[in-house]
């Protein structure tokens, strides 16, 4: 992983950024040179007299689509090359730089993915707008598509701004404590976390398990008892082994639950699948 990350953000709303990684971690994270964001105001690379950066579809249908002269000249102003081995091109890609176009039809990004990201030095994020971005742009400059959801938005800002949350935090030194990225939704299976944190400087074993692609287990914190409901006392008792399998039962049933498919690609072992097959049976 990568310490002090830079992204790059190619938009025709640089604006939208400012408040958005003004706060938080991402802030913090800028404070203290771990992170670099910059937005680039894709009009500026527009040189007729209205700054047009959108034109109509070829073949007709509703909406406009995102220029590619435009396009090409702000990220090429960055100094990105056109992807190797294409009609055109330039040379071969830094391998420290991702040129990413932001769509509703591209990979769906992960924690995975984001764990991708945060071993590269530098990502460029192009955002789609309208009916989306010529798909020339996409074949010579970039070298994924990424989308954050099944579902529509109304450009890839908000998108955007999702890639570098979800990576900057992956950043050795953004977080408090590096294993709160271990430990969460999506993490890492226990074979993947770093052996120094299995145990503490006491010897204590650790209390909770690598999410191995699961959902996170519910929390809780004081009071005990809120609205007539009370915190576990598996939670409460020091026994850090059923805490820890308290908590392994929970990820799974939450799972389960909510999202089911993710059991099918997650690490799990045998005592886990003896937990599914209970939960199933009711």
């Amino acid at each position: 992983m990568i310490v002090g990350m830079r992204f790059d953000i190619v938009t025709i709303f640089p604006g939208f950024f400012e408040s958005v990684f003004a706060h938080g971690i991402v802030r913090r994270a800028l404070k203290e040179g771990l992170l670099t964001v910059e937005a680039h105001d894709l009009r500026e690379y527009a040189h007729d007299r209205h700054r047009t950066v959108d034109d109509r579809p070829f073949g007709g249908g509703e909406g406009m689509v995102l220029k590619p002269e435009p396009l090409a000249e702000a990220i090429e102003t960055l100094g990105i090359r056109k992807v190797s081995g294409r009609q055109g091109t330039e040379g071969p890609r830094d391998q420290g730089t991702k040129v990413i176009l932001l769509s509703a039809q591209g990979r769906l990004f992960t924690q995975a993915v984001a764990r991708e990201l945060a071993r590269v030095e530098r990502v460029v994020l192009v955002c789609g707008r309208y009916e989306g971005v010529d798909e020339r742009v996409n074949e010579l400059y970039c070298d994924m598509e990424l989308s954050i959801g099944d579902y529509v938005l109304s450009g890839g800002e908000l998108a955007a701004a999702v890639v570098v949350d979800a990576t900057m935090r992956l950043i050795p030194g953004a977080l408090g404590n590096e294993a709160s990225a271990e430990y969460e939704s999506f993490g890492a299976p226990d074979s993947e976390i770093a052996a120094e944190i299995d145990a503490d400087v006491h010897g204590v074993p650790r209390s909770q398990h690598g999410a191995g692609g699961l959902l996170d287990y519910p929390q809780y914190t004081r009071p005990a008892e809120f609205g007539g409901l009370r915190a576990p006392e598996v939670l409460m008792n020091g026994d850090h082994a059923e805490i820890r399998r308290w908590r392994r039962e929970q990820q799974l049933r939450k799972t389960l639950k909510n999202r089911p498919e993710l059991l099918e690609r997650a690490t799990l072992n045998a005592e886990d699948l003896l937990m599914i097959e209970e939960m199933r049976r009711g």
